[in-house]
């Protein structure tokens, strides 16, 4: 049997691989159940600095599998509602854990493929790569997050299009219009993604991860209480062993080392 995802230790990045390549890397049941055990594995083990999400094959994520949904019948609605519990955890605790998250995005994202390609804070994505929300085109509506995060990162006049329009885009305008960080060179994308991964699991982690949640809340609060939370933030860096190298290198003249 297949594993649905695939884990892969390498020193301090884990590497997640969407693992059903013959379907499009489509979610079903257990590779959404199996996506939200790696998940947790990774948020729970300190020993990981960063975590890197792609997918096998040519497709990196055709979104939620029709064809189950179709087999289901009568009980699909049951089964998008056992799906979506494994995943929309999965997926609030990628966005929300305490270290950074890379996405190699080697191929076509629909669906919630999409959520989960454009999620990482470095989104890398093949030339080959391309993206559709693709929901509205079967009669269905948007899930994964999507219409959470799309506007927050193209806003919303041109999530507006591309959810009713179900236009696809490819990579080049993916990255003019932030979907995702940047393109790789073409063959380049598993190489490009391991070492921005490795940059940012030697970089200090517990500030890497504050800062995540400040930028994650930033849109819903205040001016005042945002600087309010940077205050807290800050200050309770420079007590953790990163905000102490960091100070104690930089006075020094010297690359901090956040290992230790």
């Amino acid at each position: 049997m297949t594993t649905p995802v695939l884990v892969e230790r390498l020193g301090a990045v884990t590497r997640l691989t969407l693992n059903r390549p013959e379907a499009g890397n489509t979610i079903d049941v257990p590779l959404a159940r199996a996506l939200l055990e790696a998940v947790i594995a990774c948020d729970a083990d300190e020993s990981v600095r960063c975590v890197l999400l792609t997918g096998s094959g040519r497709f990196f994520c055709a979104g939620g599998d029709l064809g189950a949904f179709r087999a289901a019948g009568e009980n699909a609605a049951a089964l998008i509602q056992e799906i979506t519990a494994y995943l929309h955890v999965a997926v609030a605790r990628l966005a929300r854990m305490r270290k950074p998250l890379v996405t190699a995005i080697n191929g076509p994202a629909a669906g919630a493929g999409l959520s989960l390609a454009v999620l990482g804070d470095l989104a890398i994505a093949a030339p080959q790569a391309h993206f559709t929300v693709a929901y509205t085109a079967v009669g269905l509506t948007p899930d994964g997050g999507s219409t959470w995060l799309l506007p927050r990162l193209i806003g919303l006049r041109r999530t507006q299009e591309l959810v009713l329009t179900n236009r696809r885009v490819g990579a080049a305008e993916a990255a003019t219009l932030g979907l995702v960080t940047r393109i790789a060179a073409d063959g380049a994308l598993e190489a490009e993604a391991l070492v921005a991964a490795r940059e940012l699991a030697s970089g200090a982690t517990s500030a890497l991860g504050e800062s995540r949640r400040l930028l994650l809340g930033s849109l819903e609060t205040s001016l005042e209480t945002q600087m309010e939370r940077e205050a807290g933030a800050i200050a309770a860096a420079t007590r953790t062993p990163a905000g102490r190298e960091g100070i104690r290198a930089f006075l020094a003249k010297e690359k901090p080392d956040f290992s230790r």
